[in-house]
C-alpha cells in the first residue's frame, strides 16, 4: 500500500493537521452536523466546513443532507489506508511487548507477583 497515490497522499495530508484529527475523533461517536462539530471543537463554522471538505476529499468522511443541515460521518473504507500503513508498526510494537513479557516471566519462574505488581498492591 503506497502513499504515493493521489488518494493516499490526501489521506495522510488530511490527518497531519490537528484540527482535522480532532474532528475525526469527534465523529467516532457517530454522525454530527457541521454546527455541532464547530461548537464541540471551538472552531468557527466556516473553518469547520473547510476542514470537513478536506476530510471529504481525502475520502475520510461523507456528508448527507438533512433539510438545511449537512451531517458528516466517518467512512471506514477511507480509514483503511491509514490502518494498513500502521499495521506493520503495530506488529513491531506488539512483538516488543511480547518480548518484554517473556523476559519478565523468565525473571520470575515461580509465577508469583512480579516486583511491579507488588509495588501496585502497596
Amino acid at each position: 500500500m503506497s502513499v504515493d497515490g493521489r488518494r493516499g497522499s490526501h489521506v495522510f495530508d488530511a490527518v497531519a493537521e490537528g484540527s482535522r484529527r480532532e474532528i475525526l475523533d469527534l465523529l467516532t461517536a457517530g454522525p454530527r452536523a457541521v454546527g455541532e462539530i464547530a461548537t464541540k471543537t471551538g472552531m468557527s463554522q466556516p473553518n469547520a466546513s473547510r476542514h470537513l471538505r478536506i476530510l471529504r476529499e481525502a475520502g475520510l468522511v461523507e456528508p448527507r443532507v438533512e433539510g438545511q443541515r449537512r451531517i458528516y460521518e466517518l467512512r471506514p473504507a477511507g480509514l483503511a489506508e491509514l490502518i494498513g500503513w500502521v499495521a506493520p508498526y503495530q506488529r513491531l510494537w506488539q512483538g516488543s511487548l511480547d518480548a518484554l513479557e517473556r523476559h519478565l516471566d523468565a525473571d520470575n519462574p515461580s509465577g508469583g507477583p512480579r516486583t511491579d505488581e507488588k509495588t501496585k498492591e502497596s
